[in-house]
């Protein structure tokens, strides 16, 4: 089996999880809760709040027209998931991940 291989990762926001750091590898994407202070300008990682194997995303978008955000879905119907993150650069993240996803087959 290939290595794990970091892609990309950016501090960002999703709007159902708050402030974290989203990263996508080979294998899957994740988002870490980061804790900040004001006062000495600290920041610390917090809890893994998603792990998401790439053959669990169903489709990827962006959207927003002054606040862009990359978007992607797990699951169908029912059982659907959606994720929206604010970060610098949808489109290259939405094709980012949609590379990854498409390297798995």
């Amino acid at each position: 089996m290939d290595k794990e291989e970091k892609i990309r990762q950016e501090d960002c926001n999703e709007d159902g999880l708050g402030s974290g750091i989203l990263t996508l590898t080979s294998r899957r994407v994740a988002f870490d809760k980061t804790m900040s202070r004001i006062m000495d300008f600290s920041k610390r990682m917090g809890d893994t709040m998603l792990d998401i194997p790439l053959q669990d995303i169903t489709r990827t978008w962006k959207e927003g027209l002054l606040i862009k955000k990359a978007c992607f879905a797990t699951g169908t119907g029912a059982e659907e998931k959606i994720y929206k993150f604010g970060v610098f650069n949808s489109g290259g993240w939405v094709e980012d991940i949609e590379d990854a996803v498409n390297s798995l087959s």
